[in-house]
This record gives structure tokens, C-alpha cells and sequence, in this order.
């Protein structure tokens, strides 16, 4: 009777830490699993400038006037003859009809481009890794970015991350609320389950936790 109740005893918190162990993403919904290769690839929403972006500004048949700009972390940009334009929020296409109606006023039907060089995009259009990785990073977001290329950019999982128990939180715009949903990082990364690998979204993070043991 004595080595009964022993057993038990001993049994009970193993018991609890094979479960926590095996736990996939918390009881979170899974995401469906991402094509690999042949997938038929589309171009993602229209990119929003953010700060920090580099913008290259044309201005047909006026060189003087075009001119290679930074926007600048409050958000605006200054060109010639132009100050303090609010950059941040639009698209390429709209800064450029802001720019053409600002030109207007000193020369006559202005053509305007804009084209970004090196970007950095609004947090709605970044991904985050935070957590247990090698090197926590905001990543700007590209069309068809899957969980795995995100990994990648911040070079994997952390020697003692608990991957098959991180999460994804992302906003869904029907509901206006967040959601979170669990993720098989340690299936993907570390054991090579394709079907652990998921699409990924702009303004997705991913969290990262610890091994407890």
C-alpha cells in the first residue's frame, strides 16, 4: 500500500510534465498549413510608406526638382520648394498626387513618381519576432511571406526555446479583434514538418516562449 501511494505521488507531476511537454501552442487554433514550392503567388496589398522609408522623387523634365529623400521619423518628408509633406500612410501613388498638386502652383501640369528604394513600412505592415530567438527583429512584410522565411531572417530559435508552444497574435479586420493561434516552430525548424509552416500576414507577431525545463 505504501509503494501504491508512492507511485501515485510520483506519478502526478510527470504525468503533468509529459502533457505540458507534448502541449502544442497552448490549445490555440492551428493555421492552415502554407504550399510548399509551385504555389500560385499573387502581390500583397498595396505598400503604405512608413517611417524611415527611402523615397526616390521624380519630376519629369524638372532634375531640379526631383531628389533622392529619407521620411523622417515624424513621419513627413521635404523636398525642393516643398517642406514638411506628410509621407507616412500612403501609398506611393498618393504621395505622388499630393506632390503633383503641391507643383502646380510653380510649374504647369507637373508629372510626378514616386518609388520607394529601401523600405521599412508601418508596423501594419511589418512582422515581429519576439522572444526566444537568436535575434528579435520587426521585419518589413513582402508578398507570400511564410512563417519559415520569417525564421530564417532572424536566424532560428534560441538554445532553449519552447518552439511547438509559440504563438501568433494577429488583428482580424472583420471582427476588429485580435486572435491568436498556435504555432509548431519546433516541428518546422527543428524536426523539418513542412506542414508546420504557415502564411504569414502583415502585422503578425509571433511570440517566442522559454523551456520551463
Amino acid at each position: 500500500m505504501r509503494f501504491s501511494v508512492f507511485g501515485k505521488v510520483f506519478a502526478a507531476p510527470v504525468l503533468a510534465m509529459t502533457l505540458l511537454s507534448g502541449c502544442v501552442g497552448g490549445g490555440r487554433p492551428q493555421l492552415p498549413a502554407a504550399p510548399v514550392g509551385g504555389g500560385r503567388e499573387g502581390p500583397s496589398e498595396e505598400y503604405v510608406i512608413g517611417p524611415m522609408d527611402q523615397l526616390s522623387i521624380f519630376v519629369w523634365r524638372n532634375p531640379d526638382l526631383s531628389a533622392k529623400v529619407q521620411v523622417r521619423p515624424d513621419g513627413r518628408i521635404t523636398v525642393p520648394l516643398i517642406s514638411d509633406m506628410p509621407a507616412v500612410g500612403k501609398t506611393p501613388a498618393m504621395l505622388a498626387d499630393d506632390l503633383r498638386y503641391a507643383y502646380s502652383e510653380y510649374i504647369k501640369d507637373p508629372i510626378v513618381s514616386v518609388i520607394v528604394e529601401n523600405f521599412s513600412g508601418t508596423f501594419s505592415q511589418q512582422v515581429r519576432i519576439v522572444g526566444a530567438t537568436e535575434k528579435p527583429a520587426s521585419i518589413p512584410y513582402r508578398a507570400n511571406m511564410t512563417l519559415l522565411d520569417a525564421m530564417i531572417s532572424v536566424g532560428g530559435l534560441s538554445e532553449f526555446a519552447a518552439g511547438n508552444r509559440a504563438r501568433l497574435v494577429r488583428f482580424d479586420k472583420r471582427s476588429g479583434r485580435q486572435v491568436e493561434y498556435g504555432l509548431r516552430l519546433g516541428d518546422l525548424l527543428k524536426n523539418g514538418d513542412v506542414r508546420a509552416n504557415v502564411k504569414l500576414e502583415p502585422g503578425d507577431v509571433i511570440i517566442i516562449p522559454e523551456s520551463m525545463f
